[in-house]
């Protein structure tokens, strides 16, 4: 009798465990526009990256790379880690992490054009092989992409279950003479975000809002 109860919880404890397959850990890809005069921001977005790295946890995963000309390439991902559970290595990891980041701030040029879709493409592959539970891609820009004629990105693309939050989305010159262009260029970006399936879209300036978002709960 006692090994049968044994064995029934060591069954209910086994499908308890199979009913939350879903992992509890963080996964952001981190898109930082270079292109033009936006490339100045970039010290902003260092900020970003610091504030990310005293946040993330063990388990979950970073990534920060920079929007060009055209930015569907591993070769534009600036730094990636998983975060390692023993907290030496892990302070470590985000170490070497901040002195790539800093050597790519101080060498930063600024790009012809602004491959906004390429670089979300190339986020969402990297958060869906991490197998995080929470998926988030952060995009450091204005908004406003710019192709050359070659160029192809006018295609449908997945995000599904991916959050797609804009950040410091600097209004533009021709935003300030008609400010139409600036909530017009919000609002199609939404509709392209929210129809590849994204679980959520925002567009958050204040980095304690971020915090929020964040958040475990």
């Amino acid at each position: 009798m006692i090994k049968r109860l044994s064995l029934f919880l060591a069954l209910v404890a086994a499908v308890s465990s199979c009913a939350d397959p879903k992992s509890h850990t963080q996964a952001v890809y981190m898109l930082v526009d270079t292109s033009g005069t936006y490339a100045a921001e970039v010290n902003k977005a260092q900020v970003i990256i610091n504030y990310l790295l005293g946040t993330l946890q063990p388990g979950d995963s970073l990534a920060v790379a920079r929007v060009k000309s055209r930015s569907f390439s591993e070769k534009d991902i600036i730094a990636k880690v998983t975060f390692d559970n023993r907290p030496s290595q892990a302070n470590a990891q985000k170490r070497a992490f901040r002195d790539r980041i800093d050597a790519f701030v101080k060498t930063v040029g600024g790009s012809a054009y602004t491959d906004i879709t390429g670089g979300l493409i190339q986020g969402a592959e990297f958060l869906n092989e991490t197998g995080a539970g929470t998926k988030t891609i952060l995009i450091f820009s204005d908004m406003q992409e710019e192709l050359d004629k070659t160029t192809i990105r006018d295609f449908p693309f997945k995000l599904k279950d991916i959050r797609v939050v804009a950040l410091n989305v600097v209004k533009l010159k021709t935003d300030n003479i008609d400010p139409r262009r600036y909530v017009g260029r919000l609002e199609a970006w939404q509709k392209r975000v929210e129809g590849a399936g994204a679980s959520e879209w925002r567009v958050i300036n204040d980095i304690e809002r971020l915090d929020s978002m964040l958040g475990r709960g």
